[in-house]
């Protein structure tokens, strides 16, 4: 037996190896196909309409536009695999190091958003399943539904109005010029809240459901039965397997939030990837827009990847295929 299980295990983690080294390979094609097959001559948008001929030539010569898309592709593959994303055609600087000096402010926003998400969803997802059909699960469900129907800037904007600007209490913009780090956690406060708010509502409305639909399982009718206090039953019996769904609900979770730190960080004014990208996108700037959406695409998928992982790990019968069933 437990070889089996060492098999099945090795098993499952070869394939979600292979399956996320094709999908970052998919991404790689279809970032390259979209900036090569976008209409519109990038020399005559970057150097604008008063370039000469030969300033706009030699310049697509050294964006090496003037190659077969096959050879473009081939050393657009041998780049990304030595680390080279590229050079900001604007800046002279390498994508790698514009990614890099805004990374940081992004994968940070993005994780304080999940983690806050979580730490405030799922308490209140398991007040609303043990207290059902109460005031305290009606309120509940009007605010989380409230939550999920608003868009995050539309949020990012009223907190901006009330707390930096009628109450001001928080900083408005920016990240801290002096580095101090309270100074840079309450700039962090409102953008946290703003990306958050919407998946709080939304991991509280998951959580719930599935609360519910473990809670009413034979096995914790069982130990009633047996007479065990009931949150031992509801936080070590029934949050493990409720829990299953919403993990794998996270890993989604970060892609959509990487989205939505775009329109966060430009409502108030931060550095981050979202930001590189819709400048770079405005000023059509391909390799910047290439090597900045890869290495989204990437977290996406290596973040997606560790929630496959550890929540074949809580639950076993993930890891099976359909035909070796529960029994196996």
């Amino acid at each position: 037996m437990p070889r089996l299980i060492k098999d099945e295990r090795l098993a499952y983690v070869t394939s979600r190896l292979l399956t996320t080294v094709l999908i970052v390979f998919g991404a790689m094609v279809l970032l390259f196909a979209l900036t090569a097959l976008v209409p519109g001559d990038p020399a005559k948008t970057l150097l604008g309409p008063q370039a000469s001929p030969e300033l706009a030539k030699r310049f697509i010569t050294e964006m090496g536009l003037d190659q077969p898309l096959h050879i473009r592709l081939w050393r657009f593959f041998g780049a990304v695999l030595t680390g080279n994303l590229g050079v900001d055609v604007i800046s002279g600087k390498p994508v790698v190091q514009l990614v890099a000096s805004v990374l940081p402010y992004t994968v940070i926003l993005t994780f304080s958003a999940i983690g806050l998400s979580v730490l405030i969803g799922v308490p209140l997802g398991i007040h609303a399943a043990t207290h059902r059909g109460s005031a305290s699960d009606t309120i509940l469900a009007f605010i989380s539904v409230a939550f999920i129907a608003v868009p995050s800037f539309v949020i990012a904007i009223f907190l901006l109005l009330i707390f930096a600007i009628w109450l001001d209490w928080l900083p408005v913009l920016g990240t801290s010029r002096s580095g101090e780090f309270l100074d840079e956690a309450r700039r962090m406060i409102l953008p946290t809240l703003a990306l958050a708010a919407g998946w709080i509502g939304f991991i509280a409305r998951l959580v719930r459901s599935s609360m519910l639909e473990v809670l009413g399982e034979p096995y914790i009718r069982t130990a009633r039965a047996y007479g065990l206090p009931e949150r031992m039953i509801t936080y070590k019996y029934a949050l493990k397997n409720a829990c299953i769904p919403t993990i794998a609900i996270l890993g989604l979770g970060i892609g959509r939030l990487l989205g939505g730190a775009v329109l966060v960080e430009i409502v108030f004014a931060r550095p981050g990837l979202g930001r590189l990208v819709y400048e770079a996108v405005s000023e059509r700037n391909f390799p910047v827009v290439q090597g900045a959406v890869l290495v989204v695409v990437v977290l996406f998928v290596v973040v997606n990847l560790i929630v496959d992982l550890s929540y074949s790990a809580i639950d076993p019968r993930i890891r099976r295929s359909p035909g070796q069933g529960a029994g196996a």
